[in-house]
């Protein structure tokens, strides 16, 4: 079982280093190569999510005894999948904020300061659902007992 296991850890190594490039291309190119580019990293995450869901079925089938250093390398794997979602969203703004320039013209926009805001603002939003995820799990688990 780990061996599968491991062949999944070696996919997940090669996608993600395919989507770290191509995240960091997508600002650079212009026209349809840019759509191409973010639909195709957006279907590799999609196949990344995947092999996170078939990981953790396989840590599940692990000896207890095992079990603990593969949730720790799984739970690693699933902070980098957040990352790369996160420089992606990213990459996909700055993509939508260089169409608009283009359409409306540099002057259009709005500052670079207000962008990063609102990206930290959202990165806070989600990061309190889901502790607010995790109490309302914790009272449900309480009730129960």
């Amino acid at each position: 079982m780990s061996s599968d296991f491991e062949a999944y850890e070696q996919d997940f190594g090669t996608l993600t280093a395919e989507i770290t490039n191509k995240i960091g291309r997508i600002p650079k190119l212009g026209g349809k190569e840019k759509t191409q580019l973010v639909l195709n990293v957006d279907k590799q995450l999609e196949e990344v999510r995947e092999l996170m869901e078939q990981m953790d079925l396989e840590v599940r089938e692990i000896p207890i005894q095992s079990r603990g250093m593969y949730q720790s390398r799984l739970k690693s794997y699933k902070g980098e999948m957040e990352k790369l979602e996160k420089d992606f969203k990213r990459s996909r703004i700055a993509y939508s904020d260089d169409v608009r320039n283009e359409l409306l013209g540099e002057d259009a926009g709005s500052s670079e300061s207000q962008r990063a805001h609102l990206l930290d603002n959202t990165e806070k939003l989600e990061r309190s659902s889901r502790r607010l995820e995790a109490g309302y799990q914790i009272a449900v688990e309480t009730e129960r007992s």
